[in-house]
């Protein structure tokens, strides 16, 4: 009995190399990492050393991975899962390493958020996630592999919710333990806090963090009068009459020509906003100042054609200029794209010497109204970009205005909710326009747009829709009408 179950082992044993190619053959199943993985892995390290945008390069490298849809799904989820609830995972990885992460190396650091959220925020298994992210800190820190291990052992024996317990109990205020818990730095919390407490709705707070950590469904616009009526396409947005969500929306897009586009449905409200507060009288002058990336600018244009309007785009930024002309191209009318400062905006020079009917000002903004979208975003603001950019938002605003025909209507509009970027921006800017200035019913013109009427708070000139509560982004609108 025995000789039967030894001899195999001495025979291989005494087969020159056998053991050896076993071993060689077991490391190298130890180290695989899946192609997903390592996707997920070149993103977060290009965002954190390159300041790279999660959202314009995973795509690249997904593609350049050639990845099946479900690896590319696994990536997606993975990269900006991980970048979204960083701070989170921070608090989790110093407690399960007993170190603070400024002292661990930021490529092992990277590998460890990584491997946290497989264990905490997928359904990956543990040994899935251990052992992958293993035989990654292997490639890239082969000295921390054993510290990696321990360290995700460590994670994986508690549920999230004890550690989200554990974290929260050692904050050092109420809004330290929001931060930590829903992965939103303590001053936007405090942001979003004073937004909501603005429309008496301040007990919505943990509901909105909570929508900023989902992953949203991509949206969709169809380009009125060019694509077929969004309902045949897919399932029709609850408010926007030219949104929907398809199975297959990448797919749809491609067979569109850009006639369809992915669109968030509060972007759409707020080019609707504008287009459709008056009704259109043939030959009428539209500007979309902040034109970049054009999203808005091609649904303007073929609202545009179908009332007999004209339209003209302003972009900053020559690479961004690129891109509205490339997403106008689709619409069968001519629409300049200038490049310059919006501030020094000449109407003259775009063949408005009477100035523009309707005037777009989508203002660059924290984007604290996308953070859903942008997982990588909240952890680059600060308090000070806020105040410099409100000053450029009132700089904006004021040279649109002054670009307005008599009775023209400008749409102020922010991918922010932070209320020094709109309500104070706004309410400054009607202080210098004076008696000049009308700021309409907004909320009842986008009600009169909407599909299905909008749960909406706070004065009624103006409009903030929120993520946790329409489903969109956090888009603030304003209409002003020039005397």
């Amino acid at each position: 009995m025995s000789g039967e179950r030894n001899g195999p082992h001495r025979r291989d044993a005494r087969r020159p190399g056998g053991a050896r190619r076993g071993g060689a053959e077991t490391r190298a199943r130890q180290d695989r990492v899946s192609a997903a993985r390592t996707v997920a892995y070149d993103v977060l390290t290009a965002v954190r050393e390159s300041d790279a945008y999660a959202n314009l390069l995973l795509p690249a490298r997904i593609e350049r991975a050639r990845l099946s849809p479900a690896d590319a799904g696994l990536a997606t989820e993975l990269a900006y899962g991980t970048l979204r609830l960083l701070g989170r995972y921070d608090a989790i990885i110093a407690r399960a390493s007993g170190r603070p992460v400024e002292a661990i190396d930021p490529p092992v650091l990277d590998v460890l958020r990584l491997g946290a959220h497989q264990l905490l925020g997928t359904r990956v298994p543990t040994h899935a996630a251990v052992n992958e992210q293993v035989a990654l800190a292997r490639r890239v820190a082969p000295a921390a592999a054993g510290f990696v291990n321990a360290v995700l052992r460590a994670v994986s024996r508690r549920e999230l919710a004890d550690w989200l317990d554990e974290i929260a109990a050692g904050a050092g205020s109420p809004d330290e333990a929001l931060a930590l818990v829903h992965a939103h730095p303590v001053w936007i919390v405090r942001a979003l806090r004073s937004a909501l407490e603005r429309e008496g709705r301040g007990d919505e707070l943990a509901a909105l963090l909570e929508a900023d950590n989902a992953s949203p469904r991509v949206n969709l616009v169809a380009l009125p009068s060019l694509a077929p009526d969004p309902g045949t396409l897919g399932d029709a947005d609850a408010y926007s009459p030219t949104g929907f969500t398809a199975e297959d929306p990448i797919g749809l897009v491609g067979r569109m020509d850009g006639r369809v586009r992915v669109q968030d449905e509060g972007s759409q409200l707020a080019a609707l906003a504008l287009s459709r507060v008056l009704p259109v009288r043939p030959g009428e002058r539209w500007l979309d100042l902040c034109s970049g990336p054009g999203g808005k600018t091609a649904l303007l244009a073929a609202e545009a054609l179908e009332g007999g309007a004209q339209l003209v785009a302003n972009e900053a930024v020559p690479a961004r200029a690129d891109l509205v002309r490339r997403a106008v191209a689709p619409v069968p009318m001519e629409v300049p794209v200038h490049v310059g400062d919006g501030r020094d905006l000449d109407p003259a020079a775009m063949d408005a010497e009477g100035g523009f009917d309707r005037i777009l000002l989508d203002a660059p903004c924290t984007g604290l109204g996308a953070l859903r979208r942008r997982p990588e975003s909240r952890w680059r603001k600060s308090p000070s970009d806020v105040a410099e950019l409100a000053r450029l938002q009132g700089e904006l605003a004021d040279a649109a205005f002054a670009a307005l025909a008599p009775g023209g209507v400008l749409a102020y509009v922010t991918c922010s909710p932070h209320t020094a970027e709109t309500h104070a921006v706004l309410g400054r800017a009607l202080e210098r326009w004076g008696d000049a200035a009308e700021v309409l019913d907004t909320a009842s013109v986008v009600q009169r747009v909407a599909r299905h009427p909008l749960d909406l708070a706070g004065d009624d000139r103006t409009v903030q829709l929120w993520p946790h509560r329409h489903g969109t982004d956090a888009m603030f609108i304003a209409l002003v009408r020039k005397g």
